[in-house]
């Protein structure tokens, strides 16, 4: 008898109101309800949160860190991308 692995959930939390949510960790949940209910309980205990999301692990892609060089590298050739690309009028002041 074999044993399905509980899916782990990757657990965002927003601190307040204007702010963005930010990765905190994960939990193990056998559905998207008791993920987020694990996610209450393990990482907002001391109420630092305003909005919890989870989202499965297995539905995140992301970059791979060794190829960082090559996936990024192609930024450095459009410098007008850069806001100190522009010179800004004096008249302006700050922005």
């Amino acid at each position: 008898m074999t044993e399905t692995p509980t899916p782990l959930w990757e657990v965002f939390i927003r601190p307040r109101n204007g702010l963005s949510h930010k990765h905190v960790g994960s939990v193990h949940a056998a559905d998207a309800e008791l993920a987020l209910q694990a996610a209450r309980d393990v990482y907002t205990r001391r109420g630092e949160g305003t909005s919890i999301w989870v989202v499965p692990s297995a539905a995140i892609t992301a970059s791979d860190p060794d190829a960082a060089a090559e996936f990024f590298e192609p930024t450095a050739d459009k410098i007008y991308r850069h806001p100190t690309f522009y010179e800004i009028p004096e008249e302006v002041g700050h922005m």
